[in-house]
């Protein structure tokens, strides 16, 4: 009988110790196994609160396949000993393929707005670094010199994503210098023309009928200008012949009066072009639109790539994306989209190469921390961490309990370049940052500690309101999600 306890005690104790290291979070630690060693099909990630997983759709190629048993939880690491409540997702890796840590790297996660570097990568591989968007302005009525009058209808048409106040004076400008100080007849715009980042064309129309006019234009319109002046102060003339900075506020206030209503309706085939006004370079609005994080940006673009199952098919057949490792149901990052950390490693990787073809690097279209202005300006600010992260984030409040993400490359004093993709989810996104900072840290003191990256830093094309450090609450266009009606 004494025996037979024993051997029970033994055995309970031996079942207690199974299911304790069973539950401790999943970390490996490696350095040999190659970038391109080809990933298992992903399990579904389960939801740590209600134990319900997400299942990706299936493909006809992989109905008749065996589902992957549902994964154990992964338990986010506290780095700082205080619980933190959610699961983690976790890949890095060296330059050159070997890993450095891991955890749950095949099971999809919310990526959030890191999704903006799939459409990143999709814009470049199909319009190239410098393409430029264009805006045309059209007429059909007949223009006396002399009086400066266009007798008929102004058109707008194009699809620019960046098209804000700024550029709404400089067509005005350029109006003015082709002797153009006013129109008797309506402003036509054409569909889906937009501006200052608004949706609605008639509302865009309605704000740029507004700019043109100097005795109509806004306060936040003559900001927009001085910073845009200020911003770009070194230069006198750009690359398509505007006039910038001090000298073109000193030449007096552009000015073009539109006598008639404002209307959206395509450009009749009678018009003829007066000017055609063109964007930043591809590569520098990609720079705003990432340093800031803008939504609005990022779905235009998608909208031209084709949405986003063109640009999930750019992921599959141009950066070696597995189809069931990526779910996409928006191109900046709104709403429930599914990525594994492995294939955002891929995007990551994908979008290097890419923009090395044309001598570019990550910097120049990734926000640096600390220095550059957006949604990590206010992290890794300290020496000598500051500079030594170049990433995108990633932020959703509420839809998966709770979204956040960091992805991109950090730099150590061995003259290390580490690529990093964290998702974290179901849980305070405050404290999924906190500990993404501290993780990140963690691992370049591991290497030696931070060492900034070489970068000198730019203006941007565009000054955007700061989307990382106002109220979560408020309804913006930016890497938040919007607030509820």
């Amino acid at each position: 009988m004494m025996k037979l306890k024993t051997s029970y005690r033994f055995a309970s104790a031996l079942l207690f110790l199974t299911l304790l290291a069973a539950a401790n979070p999943i970390i490996r630690a490696q350095n040999s196994t190659p970038a391109n060693q080809s990933p298992q099909q992903p399990q579904s990630p389960v939801n740590v609160l209600s134990q319900q997983p997400y299942t990706f759709p299936q493909t006809p190629s992989q109905t008749s396949q065996t589902p992957a048993p549902f994964p154990t939880p992964v338990v986010v690491p506290p780095l700082d000993g205080t619980p933190l409540a959610g699961s983690q997702g976790l890949l890095v890796e060296t330059l050159d393929g070997r890993k450095v840590m891991e955890a749950a790297p095949d099971q999809a996660f919310n990526p959030a707005s890191a999704v903006k570097l799939a459409t990143a990568l999709s814009a470049l591989r199909t319009f190239g670094s410098q393409y430029r968007f264009t805006t045309a302005v059209w007429t059909d009525g007949t223009f006396d010199k002399a009086t400066g009058t266009i007798t008929g209808d102004l058109y707008i048409s194009g699809r620019d994503p960046s098209f804000h106040y700024e550029h709404a004076v400089q067509i005005a400008r350029e109006l003015n210098r082709q002797g153009v100080r006013t129109v008797t007849g309506d402003l036509i715009v054409a569909p889906r023309f937009t501006m200052n980042f608004d949706s609605s064309t008639q509302r865009s129309g309605e704000q740029l009928y507004d700019t043109l006019d100097a005795t109509r234009r806004s306060a936040a319109a003559i900001r927009a200008v001085q910073d845009y002046a200020m911003l770009n102060s070194e230069r006198t003339i750009s690359d398509d012949g505007m006039l910038l900075g001090n000298e073109a506020i000193n030449q007096g206030a552009p000015s073009v009066a539109v006598m008639g209503a404002v209307y959206v309706d395509s450009v009749p085939r009678n018009a003829h072009t007066l000017l055609i006004h063109r964007s930043s370079k591809l590569v520098d609005v990609l720079k705003v639109l990432l340093c800031y994080s803008n939504n609005f940006m990022a779905e235009r673009i998608g909208d031209t790539l084709g949405g986003p199952e063109s640009v999930r098919r750019t992921l599959i057949s141009s950066a070696g994306v597995p189809s069931w490792n990526v779910s996409l149901a928006s191109t900046s990052g709104l709403g429930v989209n599914r990525v594994t950390p492995r294939a955002m490693m891929k995007v990551l990787r994908a979008l290097r190469a890419e923009l090395a073809k044309n001598n570019l690097e990550l910097s120049d279209i990734l926000p640096v921390a600390g220095i550059d202005p957006g949604t990590l300006h206010k992290r890794y600010t300290t020496y000598p961490s500051r500079g030594s992260v170049i990433a995108k984030t990633g932020t959703l409040t509420r839809t998966d309990g709770g979204a956040s993400a960091l992805v991109g490359e950090m730099h150590t004093t061995t003259n290390e370049t580490l690529l990093f993709v964290i998702f974290n989810q179901r849980g305070s996104v405050v404290r999924f940052r906190e500990n993404q900072d501290r993780l990140v840290t963690q691992i370049q003191n591991s290497h030696g500690g931070p060492a900034s990256f070489v970068y000198r830093p730019l203006a941007l094309a565009m000054r955007l309101a700061d989307t990382e450090t106002g109220a979560v609450s408020s309804a913006r266009k930016d890497e938040y999600e919007p607030a509820s009606n």
